[in-house]
This record gives C-alpha cells, structure tokens and sequence, in this order.
C-alpha cells in the first residue's frame, strides 16, 4: 500500500460569530477516501447555536472541550431528546438522527465527529443535511410547496424560511431561550470516557475506556467502535494491530509524542511526531506503536467495528507469549538461552510499558 498516512490538522469549513466547523478532507488525507471515514470538528462560541441538521453518515461524537446542551430526534420521535453535554461525553449517532448543538457558557464547546462513509455521498467526507437557514432544505422547495407543507400562506412561508440569515451555525441574541437538558435524557445516549469505569489501568503506564455495545448499545447500530487512551509521560503503547479486519482512526486530544507504523513485509509507513489536533488512519492489519512525550498524551479513536479486538506483539498478553518456546526459538532463529531471557521480559506488564527508572 503507497499511501499518505502522514497526521493532519482539520481546516475551517465554514462559520461566524457563533461558532465555526472544521474538517478533514481525503485530499490532504487520502486514507480517509480509502477507509471510507469521515471526520470533523464543530466548535461553539457562547451562545453558538448548530442549527438542526441530519447527515448521511452514522458517527460517534466526543466532547473535546466546554460543556453544553445536545438535542437529539431519533427517527420517528414524536420529541427530541435534551441531554446536557460536557468534556469526556461520547454520543453514538446512527443513521436518521437529528441534532442541534448549543454553547450557553463562556467557555469554548467543542465535539469532534468521526464515522463511517461508506454510504456517503462523498467516501470520506461528511454530508449535512440542514433543515433551516441560508442553505436550508426548505430554501430549494418553492413557496407553493412548503405552503402546503406546513399549511401556511406565502406570505407566512416566506417569512418563517427567510428569516434565518446564517447558514449552519448562529449565535443567539440575548433574551432568547432555549430547553433545558434533562439528566435522565442522557441514559443509554451519553458514556463519560473520563468518569466511565478503567477496562485497563497501569500505574505509571496508561489507562483505557473502551465503548462498545456493552456500555453504549447505540454503537451497534452505529457499527463503529470507539475507545480513550491516556499515556503517562514517556510511556509506550505496546505494539498491536486490530485482527477483525478494521481501520483505526486516532485523534490526538492533547500532549504529543512518536508514532510508528509497520505494513505490509516488514516496511515502516509511518514515523512521525503528533500533537493535540492531529489525526490519522492506521490501515488493516497494520501494525502501531506510540510513545509519549514528557508530558503524556491522550488519544480517541474509531474502529470500523462494534466491538473491536486487538493483538499486541509485546507484553504480558503478546502473540509471543502465547506461542512454544520451540516456535519462538525457531522463528527468531536463536538458541534457547535467547529464547527464555526474551520470554523472561514484560512478564507483568500489559500494552502500556511504564519509562525506565
């Protein structure tokens, strides 16, 4: 495979005084239009309202930053669902959902999407589909046709349709209201990766939250499993690729370190620095490695399957712990002594290795 699989930072799409939304296009990111993976931001200034849209795309959103207000219609909901949002929040959402998102509060809000494209418009790109303002679906219907839509004069058409002047995202004036989110609406919608419980945790290593249809069944329906990993400085992520056949995408959510790809005989693909912003694909069966930075770092990720597995080449739980000592001796084509000081190491440790003393 001769691809490009070198991270990226999103670009500004479109936005205003309310916000702003930023994506990853598959021309600066070629792996996006061969994994069929879409991938974008949308950022929220006080009282930034994202008008209600649909997509062509089931996602899965992570809350970067801030906290706020999510409405949700499931298909065929006669009400919509307002869930309060805030930092660590993961929200699966399938095929026909519509949202709206909105920042009450001074502090940035930011959701970061990621999702399958494969029956997109565009593999590799998101289409949203908005139901008001300048480039809203009602603008394209003539007068006549949303009249007898909604029962209304043209007069009344022409004002209801017109009247929203920003396309995508808004800001509220002051004194306009918006619902209240409900608690309970969050229930089997909403898993916090930062409060959830650790599926693993290594002192002075790194901690792991893994969504699947256990903790959030929606990712079913989604098809798209999801996990957060945080490292400790200069720790490392053992090296491990997905054996079901899935793409992994990461987003770098803050700090920085080293990343290596391995491929296909044995060839490095990729050998990089990442940082807070970055993104990139890791191609199936593809094997990754990461190492972090003084000051640790922090990814979330997609992986083209609901409940992923993974295979790690190091560690107590490594491919090579598993295999006979004659095999592994064999393999490496080394004496026995060699063969037992290397199943001798990592005898304790699990996917993450703590720094050196």
């Amino acid at each position: 495979m001769d691809i490009d699989l070198s991270p990226r930072l999103s670009k500004k799409t479109y936005g205003g005084d309310g916000g702003s939304y930023h994506e990853w296009c598959s021309e600066e990111l070629p792996m996006l239009g061969e994994a069929k993976i879409g991938a974008a931001k949308l950022a929220l200034e006080k009282q930034g309202l994202a008008l209600p849209s649909y997509s062509d795309s089931a996602k899965v959103a992570y809350v970067l930053q801030g906290s706020g207000t999510c409405g949700i219609v499931l298909p065929e909901a006669t009400k919509d669902k307002v869930l309060p949002i805030k930092k660590g929040d993961a929200l699966a959402l399938p095929f026909g959902v519509v949202t709206w998102w909105f920042n009450p509060n001074d502090t940035e809000l930011v959701v970061l999407f990621l999702g399958d494209t494969s029956k997109a418009h565009k593999p590799g790109k998101f289409t949203n589909f908005h139901l008001t303002g300048t480039n809203g679906i009602f603008t394209g219907f003539t007068p006549e046709f949303v009249g007898r839509a909604w029962d209304l004069t043209e007069a009344e058409v022409q004002k209801l349709v017109h009247s929203q002047t920003d396309a995508g995202i808004t800001k509220l004036k002051d004194g306009q209201k918006m619902p209240e989110p409900l608690p309970q609406d969050r229930e089997g919608m909403v898993l916090n990766c930062l409060e959830a419980p650790l599926d693993v945790d290594i002192k002075n290593g790194g901690r792991v939250v893994v969504l699947n249809t256990q903790n959030l069944p929606l990712v079913g329906e989604v098809g798209l499993g999801a996990d957060l990993v945080r490292i400790d400085g200069h720790s490392m992520c053992s090296p491990g690729f997905s054996c079901d056949s899935a793409f992994q995408v990461t987003y770098i959510v803050r700090g920085s370190g080293r990343v290596q790809v391995v491929g296909i005989d044995g060839k490095r693909v990729l050998e990089t620095k990442v940082k807070g912003g970055c993104l990139f694909i890791v191609p199936r069966f593809f094997v990754v490695s990461k190492i972090a930075d003084a000051d640790g770092m922090e990814w979330f990720s997609i992986i083209t399957t609901p409940n992923p597995v993974f295979s790690h080449l190091a560690g107590r739980t490594s491919v090579w712990k598993a295999l006979s000592p004659e095999v592994l001796a064999s393999s490496f084509n080394t004496a026995p002594e060699m063969e037992k000081l290397f199943r001798s190491k990592r005898t304790s440790d699990a996917i993450f290795f703590p720094p050196s003393d």
